[in-house]
């Protein structure tokens, strides 16, 4: 069963790029896109979408007070950044509206059909520079972070590398170890710290939280 988008970027040239390069796998379903905001909360309703690409800087209402305003309406619909903004205020706003990911414009077309299979299958996927501001934030004084009591020798490695933005084939590649492996890692370190995603993990083991 394919995996159902929606796309809400201002941009024609963007929008339709992704729409046409999206709709290439058989894996996808573009169900619409939408050019700003208010038009997307009037229709997103009725979708059931399972992701909506959404853009930060949209003409009137922004992505993220989209976000927040309409993820109690489709609790089940996963929303995930496509921005250029990479400012610290701009991803915590984001994260806090209830976006899953967070992809900065400058990542490739395969890394972000790779990054929305990882999003739909529990990921929180981000791009390397957004996932060190995450570190950066929850780090404490000390520049290395030390081994989360509790995980493995494993877990800490792959802990380590989801910090850095890695998303699960790329992890799976440097330890060279299947997808499925690194999935299953990944679900017992949620369960051993007690979190639901990537960014929670990131806090909780870098913020001693």
């Amino acid at each position: 069963m394919s995996i159902s988008l929606a796309i809400v970027e201002d941009l024609a040239e963007v929008r339709e790029g992704l729409k046409q390069f999206i709709s290439l796998n058989p894996e996808f379903t573009i169900l619409d896109t939408f050019e700003t905001a208010e038009e997307a909360m009037q229709d997103l309703p009725g979708l059931n979408a399972d992701i909506v690409i959404m853009d930060v800087n949209l003409p009137g209402m922004s992505g993220i007070e989209c976000i927040s305003q309409i993820r109690k309406k489709i609790p089940r619909t996963q929303f995930i950044m496509f921005t250029v903004y990479e400012s610290d205020e701009k991803v915590f706003e984001a994260l806090k509206a209830g976006a899953s990911g967070y992809l900065l414009k400058n990542t490739s077309l395969p890394q972000l059909t790779e990054a929305l299979k990882e999003l739909h299958n529990g990921g929180s996927p981000m791009s390397a520079q957004i996932a060190r501001k995450l570190v950066t934030l929850f780090r404490e004084e000390h520049a290395d972070a030390e081994p989360t009591i509790g995980l493995s020798k494993r877990e800490n490695e792959i802990l380590q590398l989801l910090s850095k933005g890695l998303l699960y084939k790329e992890i799976a590649d440097q330890l060279s170890i299947s997808v499925g492996t690194v999935r299953q890692h990944i679900h017992n370190i949620y369960e051993k710290l007690h979190v639901q995603n990537r960014t929670e993990a990131i806090n909780k083991a870098f913020g001693k939280v």
